[in-house]
């Protein structure tokens, strides 16, 4: 499992911590990735997603992983929500 968001596709970067006497050592910012369980009122089922934490307080205050979803542009999600979002526009499409 790699350390990526599957909503936003945020991952791991690279800096230095700087110490008081300005010296560097590489370092890594990992994100807070959680296993989550989203349920989608549209497609009446269970979505389960590697999401970071500051993703899923975005989808709190849209409401819905399927509001979210279908509000955000499609550029800024990663492959497995584009994934789920196809599903939801088909679905809302025919109803």
């Amino acid at each position: 499992m790699t350390r990526a968001c599957d909503l936003t596709g945020k991952k791991v970067q690279f800096g230095h911590n700087v110490s008081k006497a300005n010296n560097k050592t590489k370092r890594k910012f990992i994100p807070n990735i959680q296993s989550v369980t989203f349920r989608s009122e549209i497609l009446n089922k269970n979505v389960r997603l590697s999401v970071a934490a500051s993703s899923i307080r975005t989808v709190a205050k849209y409401g819905s992983i399927d509001e979210y979803l279908l509000k955000v542009k499609n550029n800024k999600l990663s492959q497995k929500a584009k994934v789920v979002r196809k599903s939801l526009l088909k679905k809302t499409a025919v109803a």
